[in-house]
């Protein structure tokens, strides 16, 4: 056994008594066989390589759509989901982030930000992409601007555990135990550019992917580089610990110092229970921490730029459900930072709570209604005329729609087949 391992000679690639695997073995099991990245890397599939973020868009019609429908999901040259509506005008409107922001489940131009470009007159760039944290869709908002000479407003949406993702070096191995990638069609999560805290510093430190040279992927498929780069993940390790997935034979010496750095309390590992509520409190912190630094970064990145920025949050699962039963939200914290700051935000879960008020339906038929996962068409056209008024005065000048200006509604220019 290598001397840098976390665990006993007796712990290394078993299963203990309870039928948990040992950290070990899971970083090991998250192996990729080689026959999917053969897939990702070489076919038409729902994404596509990418040397920073990790993977985009790609090209595929996945089997996931309203009434067991295919969805058409494409991408443009120059990574952005395939726009058609008005999209020969120059687009002053970029969006960013997950995939309710990259709409999955619905076809192109089903998307909220087409429903919009077809309501304003004018184009709205699509640059979301599901999986993405706050910090990859960050990443990627940053790379596209500087160079976007036609954008003035940026849209960075988060939503659920964006802010953990941020975090991660390779989200695939905290799911592959249950994310089918239809053999490598649906495959993304791997490597990417992430933001984790340096124990040594007490600093959150920007780091680069692992794997940013394309055809160097093929090292997922060995258990060995997979347990070698992840042992020491401390997301990961929270994530796990926190979902009750492995044993508690994590090295904790690394937990605990960051613990000490964040200012939680002392874990406690002594049984299940307890070694849940300390994990998913560290995880969050941890995972709030991040996204603060990730959006004073957007921020001051936007200002320097001549760029706006708006924030958009929006969670039917972690959140929304939770205020409609009167709970708090987990993530008050975070909403705290964004209003103390002052940045421009809109709240999707508080239009939902007012919305619901409207219909005599239990939660889970009103669901029905906008969601099969994601949002449906129906969901997006909500979620484009939910948003529609911040984003009119929010621009200046006005879309067209909205300019109180005759006489471009009679010269029409621009607006007739040449």
């Amino acid at each position: 056994m290598s001397s840098t391992s976390l665990f006993p000679d007796f712990l290394y690639g078993k299963i203990k008594k309870d039928g948990k695997k040992s950290y070990s073995q899971y970083l090991r099991e998250s192996a990729v066989p080689k026959e999917e990245l053969d897939i990702f890397l070489h076919k038409n599939s729902w994404a596509q390589f990418d040397p920073e973020v990790g993977y985009i868009l790609g090209n595929y019609m996945p089997h996931d759509g309203i009434d067991n429908s295919f969805t058409l999901s494409t991408v443009m040259s120059d990574g952005k989901r395939t726009n058609t509506v008005y999209a020969d005008k120059p687009c002053r409107i970029n969006t960013y982030g997950n995939s309710f922001t990259h709409c999955h489940q619905v076809s192109d131009a089903e998307t909220w930000q087409e429903y919009l470009a077809g309501h304003f007159g004018e184009p709205i760039q699509n640059f979301g992409m599901g999986g993405f944290g706050v910090y990859q869709a960050y990443r990627r908002l940053i790379r596209r601007e500087k160079n976007d000479n036609d954008s003035k407003y940026v849209i960075l949406y988060m939503w659920g555990d964006d802010y953990v993702r941020s975090v991660f070096r390779c989200r695939y191995a905290t799911y592959y135990k249950h994310w089918n990638d239809y053999g490598g069609y649906m495959f993304h999560g791997n490597f990417w550019s992430n933001i984790e805290m340096d124990l040594d510093s007490g600093k959150l430190v920007e780091k680069g992917n692992r794997i940013a040279i394309k055809e160097d992927l093929y090292k997922m498929s060995d258990p060995e580089f997979m347990y070698e780069n992840l042992k020491d993940d401390l997301m990961v390790q929270l994530h796990l610990l926190s979902a009750n997935t492995v044993n508690s034979d994590v090295d904790t010496k690394g937990l605990k110092k960051l613990a000490r750095i964040l200012g939680v309390p002392e874990m406690d590992f002594s049984d299940t229970e307890k070694m849940m509520e300390t994990a998913t409190t560290l995880k969050n912190k941890y995972a709030f921490a991040a996204t603060k630094y990730i959006l004073k970064k957007a921020s001051s990145f936007c200002r320097e730029n001549g760029k706006e920025l708006l924030l958009i949050h929006f969670d039917p699962y972690g959140v929304f459900k939770a205020l409609v039963n009167g709970e708090p939200r987990y993530d008050q914290e975070v909403i705290d930072f964004i209003k103390t700051n002052s940045y421009r935000y809109f709240d999707m879960n508080e239009v939902h709570v007012e919305d619901f008020k409207n219909f005599n339906l239990s939660l889970d038929k009103y669901m029905d209604r906008y969601f099969n996962g994601h949002y449906n068409p129906t969901g997006n056209h909500f979620f484009a005329h939910s948003i529609k008024n911040t984003l009119v005065d929010w621009l200046n000048p006005k879309p067209i729609t909205y300019q109180q200006d005759d006489s471009k509604l009679i010269r029409f220019e621009g607006y007739l087949p040449k």
